[in-house]
């Protein structure tokens, strides 16, 4: 049985930022922020172009960047109501805490954004500097405080760790500072190098692996006695307050990519946008399909990257996806729960480690 049968999600992609983070890969861009109203109209014009070919309703929408706070409320909006929606979607919004308002909490609320994701990062100042970030820590309690008041019953807040110069103690002043704004999810992020960054090129700011592991260990027991379960290998929340869009992804489900660099799949079949807004509003506007490239997974790789997305949550593995001598090898990394075979907390910590053992198999079996 295949567990996404029935989802469907919409991944949507804001690529302007103000500053672009020291860590940051992604599609993100500073020069061009005026080409905001030519993207938002060109992203709805994708929108319609897909539900005149029979889009499904979208049972989750994500909303990414880049800075989606970036773009006056309006406008996001607008983007945003062109989406066929399922019943009782959640549609995420990322948000920086400097730019947060209540105003554009009510205003997203009503516009039918039921969820928004704060980048954190970190409360501590140097450490946040030190990641090249720009909010002020102060203005994460008042964001927070602002996405409360708006109504939002269920939002997630973004940590990472590892960074240079930062000591156990700024972590756990983090960690202490975000549990007490009460989150109903939070997701921790261990700092990682990727390749044409600023960081990429400082080997003397890269993270220690056993310094990540000693605060990934202390903020999972921390979270644990907040009530929030460890529901994926970066990811805690209370129970109900799991992120829809997600699980999505875990569960290799069907998802369509609005904007540029967007990536979007369809049974086994995989694709991503043009990386730059420019040729993706020209493409648009031209009547073009925004496709960069694609590739077509066969059923045994699709098998064993079910599995490897798999063991990285609580719901775990079949038995079967570990031969018995790999069962043995990984004592104390995997634990046999309800029949399936789940990450310890010191798995987690192997989990890359644990995945290059597990072989494709069947999720029924």
């Amino acid at each position: 049985m295949n567990k996404a049968a029935g989802l469907h999600g919409v991944y949507v992609h804001i690529p302007f930022c103000a500053k672009r983070c020291d860590y940051c890969a992604f599609a993100t861009f500073t020069d061009r922020h005026h080409l905001q109203g030519e993207y938002v109209q060109a992203m709805r014009k994708h929108i319609r172009t897909l539900v005149a070919a029979d889009m499904q309703p979208a049972t989750s929408v994500f909303v990414g960047g880049g800075t989606p706070t970036m773009l006056p409320a309006e406008e996001l909006l607008s983007v945003l109501a062109e989406i066929p929606l399922a019943s009782r979607a959640e549609v995420t919004v990322e948000c920086n805490p400097d730019d947060i308002t209540l105003e554009m909490m009510q205003r997203y609320l009503r516009g039918g954004v039921n969820r928004v994701s704060i980048g954190v990062q970190s409360t501590v100042d140097h450490v946040l500097q030190s990641l090249g970030r720009t909010h002020n820590p102060e203005n994460v309690q008042r964001a927070v405080a602002h996405v409360k008041q708006a109504g939002f019953l269920t939002f997630n807040l973004d940590i990472m760790y590892g960074a240079a110069g930062e000591s156990l103690a700024d972590w756990q002043q983090t960690v202490a500072d975000v549990v007490a704004l009460e989150p109903p999810h939070v997701s921790a992020y261990g700092l990682t190098i990727e390749a044409n960054t600023p960081l990429a090129s400082q080997p003397e700011r890269h993270p220690d692996d056993d310094d990540q592991a000693d605060k990934y260990e202390w903020v999972d027991q921390r979270f644990a006695d907040a009530g929030m379960l460890n529901y994926e290998i970066s990811n805690w929340s209370l129970p109900g307050h799991e992120c829809a869009h997600n699980y999505l992804y875990w569960m290799q489900g069907n998802y369509d990519g609005i904007g540029c660099a967007a990536h979007a799949h369809k049974d086994g079949t995989r694709w991503w946008n043009v990386r730059t807004p420019d040729r993706y509003i020209e493409m648009i506007n031209a009547g073009e399909v925004p496709v960069s490239s694609s590739e077509v997974l066969d059923e045994e790789t699709k098998l064993l990257e079910e599995m490897q997305l798999l063991i990285r949550t609580r719901e775990g593995v079949p038995t079967a996806a570990f031969s018995l001598d790999d069962r043995s090898l990984l004592e104390g990394l995997i634990e046999l729960r309800d029949d399936r075979y789940v990450l310890t907390r010191a798995g987690r910590l192997m989990a890359n480690e644990v995945s290059i053992r597990l072989r494709g198999v069947q999720t029924s079996q």
